[in-house]
């Protein structure tokens, strides 16, 4: 678990935490996240959210952690570890990123993806993929903060009616 100093000011006579930590991803998170995850998209999640999540918290081999501020989780990031596939080394696949919106701005994104890269690091991994769609502006900034780049993949998508 690492303990991390966020950039919270003081605002409206409100006082906000000063820090948050991050921490491996648990099965009870499932509907934090998924809580997240609608409160970004103004979408409901399908039924298969939370048994994605507790299936991914119980993959100790995989990159995923939450961030949380006095206890409740405010964002999350997914990534799977792979072997072979595609033809390409081991790897590992970004999956989900969030934070919830009241959060945002605060560096938490950027604290969960170092956190997840350091442990690909560990784990002797050097290629992280993702995926964003074409006119997602604001992920596609974020991704290249992080140092994201264009990869030798084409996204390809068949629609079975």
């Amino acid at each position: 678990m690492s303990k991390l100093s966020g950039s919270i000011n003081i605002k409206k006579g409100i006082c906000l935490v000063e820090s948050f930590i991050i921490r491996r991803l648990k099965t009870e998170d499932a509907d934090d996240i998924k809580g997240i995850s609608t409160a970004i998209t103004s979408l409901p999640t399908d039924y298969d959210f939370n048994r994605m999540i507790e299936e991914q918290a119980l993959r100790s081999e995989d990159a995923s952690f939450v961030a949380e501020i006095e206890g409740k989780v405010v964002g999350y990031i997914i990534t799977s570890i792979f072997s072979g596939l595609f033809g390409i080394k081991r790897s590992a696949w970004l999956s989900l990123i969030g934070v919830h919106p009241r959060y945002m701005g605060r560096r938490i994104g950027e604290r969960l993806a170092e956190e997840g890269f350091r442990f690909c690091k560990e784990q002797g991994i050097k290629d992280i993929y993702t995926s964003v769609r074409w006119d997602s502006t604001d992920l596609l900034s974020f991704f290249k903060t992080l140092g994201f780049d264009r990869s030798n993949f084409i996204n390809l998508r068949k629609i079975l009616e």
